[in-house]
């Protein structure tokens, strides 16, 4: 009887440590909710009205979207970064997934644990901060990299950051800045890959390479893709880097190299807020679109 009591008393027990459960949950997610609303749909929706309004509130169609099209800087800036994201997206793929297989490799020793750390630091500089510590990089004259700097053949600053450089220059400060914390998610994925499945890998004769090439990158494919995404709408956004950038070198790499750096200067040095609403509507929606193709192609939300 007793028993029976104790097992009725468990089955009473449970709804109710469910129904907690839940509107726990739904207390996150409408906090959640709440913050999306207030920080993403009505700024957007913000940006939606001025792209096709005018100053006087006049609908105006497409009007800012061609305008803005036709100002001298807008294709520069658009090839600016286009340059950049191929090599970000690139090195961030290849040079993400090795180091995570490679971090995964000696995960069982002292080394692993000390890389895991290490990835991380970068991470805590904020994205103005990083970019402060590659201009003192960057300056043979103060850099504590200087005799590399002057094998690489650059003797002053303004050599370094020379217009043709600064893909090369962005990637590095991205990749330095963002690259770990996507390693250690790279490798928390890799820890999720069943035993049972390496352990096949090895008995079939398989090697590193052949078990990273075969097992373990076709089963990150979709914590590839998903990084993919944020790094492309990141990068497509790019800003504090030319920005700094501009102002540490007096205008050498120029206010306008980004589509953002344009959206500023439309904004607050011309005083378009229209135009700048357009070509940041034009950005969420180039950004969604690869995202939205990179979702579809991957099967990224289809059940294993």
């Amino acid at each position: 009887m007793t028993l029976t009591h104790s097992r009725a008393g468990s089955a009473t027990r449970r709804p109710r440590g469910t129904a907690r459960q839940s509107r726990a949950g739904m207390a996150f997610v409408a906090a959640y909710v709440v913050l999306l609303v207030a920080f993403g749909v009505l700024p957007t929706a913000y940006a939606v009205y001025f792209a096709f309004t005018d100053a006087g509130g006049t609908v105006t169609g497409f009007a800012n979207f061609v305008s803005t099209a036709h100002d001298f800087r807008f294709l520069d800036a658009v090839s600016h970064v286009a340059v950049y994201l191929a090599f970000w997206l690139l090195s961030l793929v290849v040079f993400v997934v090795a180091l995570a297989l490679l971090l995964h490799s000696l995960a069982s020793g002292p080394a692993g644990k000390a890389l895991r750390f290490l990835y991380y630091i970068p991470g805590a500089l904020a994205g103005a901060a990083s970019v402060l510590v590659w201009l003192f990089m960057l300056d043979p004259t103060v850099s504590p990299v200087r005799s590399l700097l002057g094998v690489l053949g650059f003797q002053t600053f303004g050599e370094v950051i020379a217009p043709g450089n600064l893909p090369l220059l962005f990637t590095i400060i991205a990749f330095w800045t963002g690259a770990g914390g996507w390693i250690v998610v790279m490798y928390g994925a890799l820890n999720n890959i069943p035993t049972d499945v390496m352990e096949a890998a090895r008995i079939d004769g398989a090697g590193a390479w052949q078990t990273a090439w075969h097992v373990q990158i076709p089963m990150l494919r979709k914590w590839i893709v998903y990084m993919v995404i944020l790094a492309f709408a990141g990068g497509a956004q790019l800003f504090v880097e030319p920005q700094l950038l501009s102002l540490a070198s007096v205008g050498v790499a120029g206010r306008d190299y980004s589509l953002n750096q344009l959206t500023y200067d439309f904004a607050f040095q011309m005083n378009n807020i229209n135009g700048a609403a357009a070509v940041s509507v034009e950005l969420l929606v180039v950004s969604v679109s690869v995202a939205a193709v990179f979702v579809a192609r991957s099967g990224f939300f289809d059940a294993e």
